[in-house]
Order: structure tokens, then sequence, then C-alpha cells
């Protein structure tokens, strides 16, 4: 026989104290579970049930096998969940969040396209800069830009992001351009969020704290104060990448530029991988990365 035969009768049997309603669960006839189980403890050369007329009980080697039998039983249905997301399309609800900027700009157009593909999902999307909790908030999916702090969240990355020390060439014609990283200290700084720039020398990690007159929590407001010759923002690729090709705003200290860090997709590892969330991450990584 089979290591699997009797497996599962004998789980529906101990769960339901019945060999007639474990046999409608499993949808056979009452003598194929009762043979099947039967088999089962000729293999093991044991005795699993206490049979009556009335009743159903599991002996002392029963209730010993029963927690690894479950386990077993569970590890199969759950491997069979995962095939069949293989090929099943998208549908239901998807929580999705997102930093604001990054959502509007790059994301939402990419979730639009992937709701068009699949008709019978639906989408709810939240933007906000705060780290939102996954789990009490029932999200599937959160993108995070940068560097993971730790966490019981499971990353993949999807892309690359690069950050830009950058100014107007207005303000460098007036005050100079920075040559080093001490340097930093005769210049106005535009700060963000973060209040510590990362750069890089021979593949070591230097930090500076800067300072300045203006501090603000977005990063659109902080590209105009660059572009209006306020001082030097240190900004993602996302935010700049078309005034460093038109020359309205010029990289300075290239050669202490940091690591490309990352744009992550995260969610919860106690969650089972849904098809949405799984072709969801496949498609945003396919299409980031190109």
């Amino acid at each position: 026989m089979s290591n699997w035969q009797g497996i599962s009768e004998f789980v529906a049997v101990a769960e339901q104290q019945s060999f007639t309603k474990a046999a409608r669960q499993l949808g056979l006839s009452v003598a194929q579970v009762s043979r099947n189980i039967a088999a089962l403890e000729q293999q093991l050369a044991l005795k699993l049930l206490y049979r009556s007329t009335r009743s159903v009980s599991l002996t002392a080697e029963g209730l010993l096998y029963l927690p690894h039998c479950r386990h077993l039983v569970s590890s199969l249905a759950e491997a069979n969940r995962a095939m069949a997301n293989l090929t099943a399309s998208p549908r239901g609800l998807l929580k999705v969040t997102a930093p604001v900027f990054y959502g509007e700009t790059r994301l939402s157009p990419l979730l639009n396209r992937f709701l068009q593909r699949y008709p019978e999902l639906e989408l709810e999307l939240v933007l906000t800069n705060d780290k939102l909790d996954l789990v009490q908030g029932g999200f599937d999916l959160a993108l995070r830009l940068g560097q993971l702090s730790d966490s019981n969240l499971i990353g993949r990355r999807l892309a690359s992001r690069r950050q830009y020390l950058v100014a107007s060439p207005a303000y460098l014609a007036r005050h100079g351009t920075p040559q080093a990283l001490a340097d930093l200290e005769q210049h106005q700084c535009l700060i963000g969020t973060v209040n510590i720039w990362r750069f890089a020398e021979q593949q070591k990690t230097l930090q500076y704290r800067p300072r300045g007159r203006l501090q603000c929590n977005s990063g659109l407001a902080l590209k105009d104060a660059a572009l209006c010759g306020l001082g030097l923002a240190q900004l993602p690729d996302y935010y700049i990448s078309d005034e460093l090709a038109n020359g309205s705003l010029v990289e300075v200290l290239a050669a202490y530029r940091q690591p490309d860090d990352g744009i992550w997709a995260l969610y919860p590892q106690n969650r089972h991988l849904s098809a949405k969330v799984r072709q969801l991450v496949d498609y945003l990584a396919s299409e980031l990365a190109s």
C-alpha cells in the first residue's frame, strides 16, 4: 500500500468521531474509509481506533499518531494550494501600501495596468510615508524604499534606487562646488525627513549630519528649493531624473555617492503568498527592472 493510504481517512474519522461523517467529508464510501484505515493499521502493526456500533474513539497509539497525521494532511493541502496558485487568476481584494510620491508617480500606473489585466481583482491602495503595520492593517503587500530595518517581514528586492546630492547651477555659481564632505560645512543643506546623509568612500559608508535653514518632509518641496538655488539636497533618482537630464540640477560630490539601495516588496512571513500577491510581485519586479 502507499505510505499515504489511510492517513486522510484516519484524521477525518478521528476528528468527526464517525466513519459515516468522515466518508461524507472525503467523498468516499464508508466501506472504503474502513478498508483504508484497516490497511494503515496493518502496515503499522498497531490499532489506532476502537470501533463499536455506536462510537469511535482513539487508542493510546492513535492519540500519539494523530498530531503527526494532521500535520501531514495540512502540509499536503498547503502544497496543493501552492500548485493551484501557479495558474490561478488573481481575484478578490488586494490591499497595498506605499510611500506617497513613489506611489503616485511610479506604482499607481503599474497597478492600474495590472487591474486592466485581471478584471476580477479589486485594489485598495494606501499611500502614506508612515510605515504601517501590515498584519494589523490587513495589508497583503508594502513597497518600501531604501535600506530595510530588521523586521518580521519577508522582502524581495524589485529594483534599485540611487541617491544624488544636487544643487542648481546658480547656487553653485554663487557659493562654489564642494569637493569633499568637509566642504558641506560651508553650504546650506536642504533637509528632509532623514537628518543623516549617507556617502561612501573606498567601500566604506560615511555619514554626515546636514545643517541648513530649511527642513521639510516633502521631497518635491526640497527639489523646488534646490531649483530655486536655496541649497544642496540629497534626493533619490525618481524625484530628479528629468532635472539632471536637462541640467537644471547638477550632481555634486559624485565620487562620494553611496551604493544604490533597494525598492522592496514586503509581506508578512506568516501569511500564505496567494496567487494575487505572487503575481503582483512578479509583475512589479519585471516592470520596475526594465
